[in-house]
C-alpha cells in the first residue's frame, strides 16, 4: 500500500534511530555504573526484596525471574554493546525483521531494569524512553520507507509530553499564569548546570518573556504538529531550540534530549531517499495491529490530561506502553540542601571535625561551581534534591545511605566526587543537616568567588553510628 510509507522522511528517521541509540547507551552505562549502590544485592533498595513482594504482572521483566549482581551487570552491558551497534547503524544491514529484534532487545533489557529500579527509576524520562524504544521497534530499517503510522504516533508522544507539561504548568503554580516561576526555577532546580546561575541572573522582564515563551512553545506548538507541511517541520524546529535552551539552563538527564530527538521524526529534511520495494505485508500488519493497540491505550493519559485533577509522570500499564508526562507543575521559592557530614570522634559533639561529603552533582561547597552532567543521570543526587523538600521523600532509602557512608562501603562511595575519610577508617558517626542555599549576587562572586551562599536552617538527622560491626566493604 503507497499510503503506509512515506520515503520524504527517510533522513529524519535515520537521525532519530541514531540519537535514541545514544540515548539508551547513556542509560544502560548510568545503570551499570550506579546499580550496585542503589538496587544490588546489598543495595540500599535491594531487587531480591523487592520482586519477593511484587508480582511479575505488575512489574514484568527478566529480574523476576533470577537476579544476581552479576546477572544485572551482564544484562546492563549487554544493552551497552546493543545501543552501541544500533549508533553504529547495524539495524540497517540486516533483514528487516532482524531490525526489529535488534530494538527490541534494549526496550526490553532497560524495561526490565526500570521495573525493579523502585524509587531511584521513578523519573518520567524513564517512561519516555522506554515508550519511544517501543515505537522504535516498528519504524523500520533501509528496505522499507518510514511507516506514516509510526511517524504519527511519535508525533503523538511528543504532543503528550509538551502539551501535558504546558496543561500542567496552568492547573498547579500561580508563578505559571503571573509569568514569574523563573525568578525562582533557575536557582531551585534539582540540579542547576554550570550556566544556570548566569540564567537566574538574568533582568526579571525577560524571565517573563522565557514563561511566555515556554506556553506558546507547550500549549499551541504542539497542536501544529498534525497540520501540513511545512507547519510541523517549523513547529517541531521550534520545540528542538527550545530544548536546547533547557539543555543550557540545567541538568535534567535525558529529558530534554529525548523531546529533541523525538521531534526529528516530524522534520521533513531534503534527503535522496533509496527506492524500496513496497512493505511486506507481514510488516504492515503488524504496525497496523500495534498502532490500533497503542491508540486505544492512549485513551487514560487523554483523560487524564484534560482533567482538573492531572497528574504527571504516571504509566498506566506496566510495559510503559503509553504513559502522561509533565515537570514543574509548581516552582519552589527556596533552595534547600541536605548536607552529609560525619566524625571520626567517639562521642560526637558540636565542636568535633566534622567533614563534609561532596557529591557529584548536587551543590555542596559553595565555591565549586555546578558541572554539566545531562544526559547522564546521578540518580543519588536527584534523590537528595526530593529529601531537602520533605524528608517523606528519603524515607525508604536514607537510613540505608548513612548505614553504608558509616561503613566506607566502596559501591557508594562511588557515587560521590569525594569522601572525606580513607577507606581503611570509616567514620564513627555521621549526621545530615539542612541548609539553605541561594546564588550569589555578581557582586559577591566578584568578591569570594563563591557563586553559592548558604545559611544553616535545622537538623535533617542527629549524629548517628552503627548499632553493631561495620560490614567488610
Amino acid at each position: 500500500m503507497e499510503w503506509f510509507t512515506e520515503p520524504d522522511y527517510w533522513l529524519g528517521r535515520l537521525v532519530f534511530q541514531r540519537a535514541l541509540a545514544v540515548l539508551y547507551l547513556v542509560a544502560f552505562l548510568s545503570a551499570a555504573l550506579q546499580f550496585r549502590a542503589l538496587i544490588g544485592e546489598r543495595g540500599m533498595l535491594p531487587v531480591p526484596r523487592f520482586v519477593a513482594r511484587v508480582p511479575f504482572r505488575q512489574a514484568p521483566g527478566v529480574f523476576q525471574l533470577h537476579y544476581s549482581d552479576r546477572f544485572f551487570a551482564g544484562c546492563a552491558w549487554a544493552g551497552c554493546a546493543v545501543s552501541a551497534a544500533l549508533v553504529a547503524g547495524v539495524d540497517a544491514h540486516v533483514p528487516l525483521a532482524a531490525a526489529m529484534v535488534l530494538w527490541l532487545v534494549p526496550w526490553a533489557l532497560y524495561l526490565s531494569i526500570v521495573n525493579v529500579g523502585q524509587t531511584w527509576y521513578g523519573f518520567g524520562w524513564e517512561s519516555l524512553l522506554l515508550e519511544t524504544g517501543f515505537l522504535a521497534v516498528f519504524l523500520g530499517n533501509d528496505e522499507v520507507a518510514p511507516p506514516v503510522v509510526v511517524l504519527f504516533l511519535l508525533r503523538w508522544v511528543l504532543f503528550r509530553v509538551e502539551f501535558g507539561a504546558g496543561l500542567i504548568k496552568l492547573r498547579g503554580d500561580p508563578c505559571w499564569r503571573n509569568l514569574s516561576c523563573l525568578d525562582h526555577h533557575h536557582e531551585t532546580q534539582p540540579m542547576p548546570g554550570p550556566l544556570s546561575w548566569f540564567f537566574h541572573r538574568l533582568p526579571r522582564p525577560l524571565h517573563r518573556v522565557e514563561v511566555a515563551a515556554n506556553h506558546v512553545t507547550q500549549l499551541v506548538v504542539p497542536v501544529l504538529l498534525f497540520a501540513p507541511q511545512p507547519i510541523a517541520t517549523a513547529a517541531a524546529s521550534l520545540m528542538i531550540v527550545t530544548q536546547l535552551w533547557l539543555v543550557l539552563s540545567g541538568n535534567f538527564a535525558w529529558l530534554n534530549w529525548i523531546t529533541i530527538v523525538l521531534a526529528v521524526p516530524a522534520l521533513r529534511l531534503p534527503y535522496d531517499a533509496p527506492a524500496t520495494p513496497g512493505a511486506p505485508l507481514w510488516y504492515e500488519v503488524v504496525v497496523l495491529a500495534v498502532a490500533a493497540l497503542l491508540l486505544f491505550l492512549s485513551r487514560r493519559p487523554v483523560v487524564n490530561m484534560i482533567s482538573r485533577r492531572q497528574v504527571m509522570n504516571r504509566s498506566f500499564d506496566p510495559l510503559h506502553l503509553v504513559n502522561t508526562y509533565g515537570a514543574f507543575g509548581s516552582v519552589s521559592r527556596v533552595r534547600h540542601e541536605v548536607v552529609v557530614e560525619g566524625t571520626l570522634d567517639d562521642v560526637p559533639r558540636e565542636d568535633s571535625e566534622w567533614r563534609e561529603y561532596e557529591f557529584r552533582g548536587k551543590p555542596g561547597d559553595p565555591r565549586r561551581w555546578p558541572r554539566q552532567f545531562a544526559p547522564y543521570h546521578l540518580r543519588l543526587d536527584w534523590m537528595m534534591w526530593f529529601a531537602a523538600l520533605s524528608p517523606a521523600y528519603a524515607g525508604s532509602w536514607f537510613g540505608a545511605l548513612v548505614e553504608r557512608l558509616l561503613e566506607n562501603d566502596r559501591d557508594t562511595l562511588r557515587l560521590l566526587r569525594r569522601s572525606p575519610f580513607p577507606p581503611d577508617r570509616p567514620p564513627r558517626h555521621v549526621r545530615a543537616r539542612l541548609y539553605r542555599y541561594r546564588f550569589t549576587t555578581w557582586r559577591e562572586l566578584r568578591e569570594t568567588g563563591a557563586c553559592w551562599e548558604r545559611a544553616y536552617v535545622r537538623e535533617f538527622l542527629p549524629p548517628t553510628r552503627l548499632a553493631g560491626p561495620a560490614r567488610r566493604p
